[in-house]
């Protein structure tokens, strides 16, 4: 992150520096900072899927704190990615994720379901939407334990 910071100093304006700029900072936990190099970079580059997935997950924060703001916030960015590219990696489970954990079990088995196909492979994706359709068809409320994985595999 300190030679991206430095260069930035020397390049503020370079976007492929600002989104890797703005994606350190997000696996860094600086979602505030992120999202201020971030923010610009989507006025600047409105088509870019990759800007729009950043500030998404810069929106969104550390998931388990984030407010119904933070999660409308990075929902219309993930939409806006998969809008411009429906393989944008990730960003349909991304989804999925923020929707189950919103208990809008539906809504999350249809995007774990459309990361399936993106992703064949996805064994998380197939778990979630395993699950969240038996709580579904049960009736019950799915529960809420924490993301198989966070690496898509």
């Amino acid at each position: 992150m300190d030679l991206l910071e430095q260069a930035y100093e020397l390049e503020p304006e370079h976007p492929d520096l600002l989104l890797n700029l703005g994606g350190a900072y997000i696996l860094g936990k600086q979602w505030k900072k992120a999202v201020a190099v971030l923010e610009p970079l989507s006025e600047r580059q409105p088509s870019n899927p990759m800007v729009w997935t950043n500030l998404g997950a810069a929106y969104l924060g550390n998931p388990v704190l984030a407010t119904d703001e933070k999660q409308q916030r990075a929902i219309g960015a993930f939409k806006l990615a998969i809008a411009l590219d429906p393989k944008a990696p990730n960003v349909a489970y991304n989804l999925g994720l923020i929707y189950r954990d919103r208990k809008e079990y539906e809504e999350a088995v249809s995007w774990f379901k459309r990361a399936l196909e993106s992703n064949p492979s996805d064994k998380d994706a197939r778990k979630f939407i395993a699950r969240l359709s038996q709580e579904l068809e049960s009736g019950g409320s799915a529960s809420n334990e924490e993301h198989p994985s966070d690496s898509n595999d």
